[in-house]
């Protein structure tokens, strides 16, 4: 009776050890883990820029195809290099600082006068401008830019209102990077009528299908973009819910200039 109890109590302890053992083995290397990726562009804070902080671009006017601009600002002027454009390390413009006007959320036309030609359909029309540093990155000041919808007839602007809604305008980048302008590239846009960062607004940057959360206004240096055709989508989220979105699609390119 008593070799008969041992192998009751052997047998169950047997089981009970198998059974634990199983459980082990379920929670270990059998489960499916996904694999974390790291991002291929990294996104980093622009360097402080001069911050012109009264600078002023004001009573917009068009008529017979020609805008007009008040420009105004102790140390801002148009078709000045920014002061510190040579340590930016990013795509300057030879021409200096430059107003970017922006028609219905299109790619921006740089002016470097308050004074210009621009053709504009009759109709019904968003338009965006403000102040550029030479390097291209907006200024962010409430007087520093202008938005507004227009009705156009015959070339000329008669009647207007400010835009009310939350939007995101995409400025940069634009057109074509060669050589060491590759390297880091600025991503700027214009966050109209909304806060990154409060009340659930935030932006999510899409690069070459890459998704990147920004939760702060501000420019960025994008890093380790292929040579070619490059694509960034900008989309203003207020919570889970899109409220606008733009794509740009722009190139990169090496420098193939020969050696001197």
């Amino acid at each position: 009776m008593k070799h008969y109890l041992i192998a009751i109590i052997g047998l169950f302890m047997f089981l009970s050890c198998k059974n634990d053992k199983s459980a082990t083995n379920s929670e270990g290397p059998q489960m499916d883990k996904k694999e974390v990726l790291a991002n291929k562009y990294v996104l980093t804070p622009f360097t402080k820029s001069p911050a012109y902080g009264d600078a002023k671009l004001s009573n917009m006017n068009y008529a017979a195809g020609k805008f007009g601009f008040d420009v105004t600002g102790t140390d801002y002027k148009l078709g000045m290099q920014t002061a510190d454009a040579g340590s930016k390390m990013c795509a300057n413009s030879a021409k200096g600082q430059h107003i970017h006007l922006i028609v219905d959320n299109k790619p921006y036309s740089a002016q470097y006068t308050s004074d210009f030609e621009y053709d504009i359909e009759d109709g019904e029309h968003t338009i965006m401008a403000f102040l550029s540093r030479s390097y291209h990155e907006s200024i962010k000041t409430n007087t520093a830019h202008l938005h507004q919808k227009v009705m156009v007839k015959d070339k000329s602007i008669v009647s207007s209102q400010q835009v009310e809604e939350p939007k995101v305008t995409y400025s940069r980048p634009k057109g074509t990077y060669v050589g060491d302008d590759t390297n880091k590239v600025m991503l700027d846009f214009y966050i109209s009528n909304a806060q990154l960062g409060a009340d659930g607004y935030s932006l999510k940057a899409i690069i070459n299908g890459e998704s990147h959360n920004i939760d702060k206004w501000q420019p960025y240096y994008i890093e380790g973009l292929p040579m070619g055709e490059n694509k960034v989508t900008l989309t203003l989220m207020k919570g889970s819910s899109e409220v606008n979105s733009v794509t740009r699609l722009f190139t990169t390119k090496a420098d193939i200039s020969p050696e001197k």
